[in-house]
């Protein structure tokens, strides 16, 4: 069913397939995310959970197009972007447009990387502008959307966002784009039950998004075509995975980039958490004996369950109760401490039952701030903080020195240690990294 060429969709699809020039300001922004996304994928290279995606991925079929992330194994393409989107998301530490509530870096990278390698490599502006449009394109869906979240949205819209970057290196015709997105439509999935029951589904439900973004694309080429009004039509996009009006991001599309709106993530854990945890790190080793945090309701959703005994990594890196205790203790998050023993510790979870959720009445369902804490102290003083806007965010970016120290722990993760020049690569150089098969 072809749709109208005025319409919001057709805008989204001429700009997923037209020629861009991406202005200095968003090629530094881009190229500063990419290589805190490579980082935060090699350290997922030994998250919980891999030893098992990487059997299952390399049940699918030997091959060696395309690399592995922290690791020198190599996979078909489509298994590659599966497993190192899995990797990127596995620590939740991956960069995220809060006002879109999308880790709109994730599938993107994984599956561009992959077809990439399968190319053999790209020219590095036709790769940047692949991974902004891309990315520009999940995050778009995202700010489109006025309901809460039930499916999951970084996967539901990162497929979009992640088959249109791959479409552009395969250099698909502009009138295939349509196809692409419609066969993006057909295969995406991934609800928010995951996320509320504390599964590690979470990351696969991601890497089954890069995983199909490449296998939309290869169904194009190979003949065949998608529905096309799957936005707007009656079971597109916005009747099925969220409520929304695609003009809201299609009217101004393209007059500025959304990555350059993306938050990075100093710790690796949920966003939703950062606020308090960031905050409560200011006040490690002292006697903190009560924290209220007053926050819009996405929070409690998102990071607000309980504390339980022995819970999961994959629980404990979204509950804000423990992730308060881990602070308190250590001044930071840090993703080693998230082991079957420390997470079995009773002391830790007597220690998170000092966080008490208020919320703030925020009427945005997608909401992730403004928060407010009131910190007790043992003392009995009280200490009140307003955090307008979370570390990392572009209004509170992280220092050079913060981003390399985040970078210097994630390579330390490798399932198999980077050498010197490698390591010096990603951080001076990712897009390299990222174009240049090794």
């Amino acid at each position: 069913m072809p749709v109208a060429p005025d319409s919001a969709t057709a805008r989204l699809v001429a700009f997923a397939s037209d020629p861009h020039s991406l202005p200095p300001a968003v090629r530094a922004d881009a190229l500063r995310l990419l290589a805190d996304t490579l980082a935060v994928g090699i350290a997922g290279s030994t998250a919980p959970g891999m030893d098992g995606v990487l059997a299952v991925a390399r049940g699918w079929g030997a091959g060696d197009e395309a690399r592995l992330l922290g690791r020198s194994d190599r996979l078909p393409a489509t298994s590659a972007a599966y497993v190192n989107c899995f990797a990127i998301h596995a620590l939740e530490w991956d960069a995220v447009h809060e006002g879109a509530v999308v880790h709109a870096m994730t599938a993107v990278t994984a599956a561009l990387m992959a077809a990439i390698d399968r190319r053999g490599g790209c020219d590095p502006d036709e790769a940047l502008t692949a991974l902004a449009v891309g990315v520009d394109i999940a995050c778009g869906l995202g700010l489109a959307a006025t309901s809460a979240l039930s499916f999951f949205r970084p996967a539901i819209t990162g497929i979009y966002g992640a088959a249109v970057a791959v479409a552009r290196i395969e250099g698909l015709p502009p009138e295939r784009f349509a196809d692409v997105l419609g066969l993006a439509h057909a295969h995406a999935a991934g609800t928010m039950q995951a996320h509320t029951e504390g599964s590690i589904a979470l990351p696969l439900q991601f890497a089954a998004a890069a995983r199909s973004a490449i296998h939309a694309v290869d169904l194009v080429k190979a003949g065949l075509g998608g529905a096309h009004d799957v936005f707007d039509g009656p079971f597109g996009h916005f009747t099925l995975f969220d409520r929304g009006s695609l003009s809201t991001y299609t009217d101004g599309i393209g007059s500025r980039w959304l990555i350059s709106e993306i938050s990075t993530k100093p710790f690796p854990s949920g966003r939703a958490s950062h606020a308090v945890v960031g905050t409560l790190a200011e006040f490690h080793g002292q006697a903190v004996t009560a924290v209220e945090a007053h926050v819009p309701p996405l929070i409690r959703h998102l990071v607000g369950r309980p504390p339980v005994a022995a819970p999961t990594p994959a629980y404990a890196r979204l509950c804000l109760p423990l992730l308060a205790a881990f602070v308190l203790d250590d001044g930071t998050i840090d993703p080693r401490r998230f082991t079957t023993e420390a997470l079995a510790d009773p002391a830790l979870a007597e220690r998170a039952r000092i966080l008490t959720l208020v919320d703030d009445g925020n009427v945005d369902p997608n909401a992730l701030s403004p928060q407010r804490l009131v910190i007790t102290l043992a003392s009995g003083e009280t200490v009140e903080r307003h955090v307008p806007a979370t570390l990392g965010a572009p209004g509170h970016p992280l220092t050079p020195e913060q981003a390399a120290v985040k970078r210097r722990l994630a390579l330390s993760l490798a399932a198999e240690p980077l050498d010197s020049s490698a390591a010096s690569r990603l951080a001076d150089d990712p897009l390299f990294f990222l174009t240049v098969p090794q």
